[in-house]
């Protein structure tokens, strides 16, 4: 991405340079020029810390939601504690919800931390907007993401399963989702394919708040997209996991 942006900044560069000297050698009346400034609004020094930090911070949290979620379902397989939990006083809803909630803290604590002391202070990177609204939607985004984890803990059967079938659903949703290449570049088809998934939209309002000071106001349509792909990926985890749980293997 940074090679692809020099060569931009070159070609620019090069057909500017033309246009001047063909200007220049006009005949008849004088022209002058045409010069093209270009001004980066949200980081006038294009540096690239600013922009790779924010977004592995926004992949760590889908990396760490997943693998956290998924692996405390599958350890308690593996262990066979998952009958000690079933035998107590516990819908299979309420053991699910908790590994998601707790799961879900303790990234939602480490990602403010992260961006509090890491990026701002340690990196010294600004942050426009309001740090308690990105973890809020955050914290909606945990939803699908947990979701997927405790899907994929009941489909593995050992956490090298897990690990195999965490890397075939992470990849595609992390190098799709605009964080590390835009969506302008990718066709048409595959960006409209790409909106059923929230990564997408919490990429695009995370964008808008940490590095535009967007509010509320602008970004509650993706809080709402989250919130609702989310849901429907937590019912059907969630049906998935009282299955097994109720007959484990």
């Amino acid at each position: 991405m940074v090679q692809a942006g020099l060569g931009a900044d070159y070609a620019q560069q090069i057909i500017t340079t033309e246009i001047a000297n063909f200007l220049s050698r006009t005949e008849g009346a004088s022209v002058t020029p045409v010069n093209l400034v270009v001004r980066i609004a949200f980081n006038p020094n294009v540096e690239t810390a600013w922009f790779t930090s924010v977004m592995g911070i926004i992949n760590s949290i889908t990396m760490l939601a997943i693998i956290l979620a998924g692996a405390a379902v599958v350890r308690e397989r593996e262990r066979g504690t998952m009958d000690h939990l079933l035998v107590m006083p516990l819908t299979p809803f309420e053991i699910a919800m908790s590994k998601i909630w707790a799961n879900g803290l303790v990234i939602v604590i480490a990602v403010g931390l992260s961006l509090r002391f890491v990026v701002h202070g340690l990196l010294g990177i600004p942050i426009a907007g309001s740090i308690p609204l990105f973890l809020f939607g955050a914290a909606v985004y945990l939803f699908f993401a947990t979701a997927i984890g405790i899907f994929l803990g009941t489909v593995a059967r050992s956490m090298p399963q897990l690990g195999l079938l965490y890397l075939l659903v992470y990849l595609p949703l992390a190098m799709l989702s605009g964080s590390n290449t835009p969506l302008e570049s990718m066709p048409p088809w595959l960006v409209t394919m790409m909106q059923v998934s929230p990564t997408v939209h919490f990429v695009s309002f995370a964008q808008a708040i940490l590095y535009r000071g967007a509010g509320i106001a602008v970004v509650w349509p993706q809080f709402v997209i989250v919130a609702l792909i989310g849901g429907l990926f937590l019912g059907l985890a969630l049906l998935r996991f009282r299955r097994v749980a109720a007959a484990p293997a």
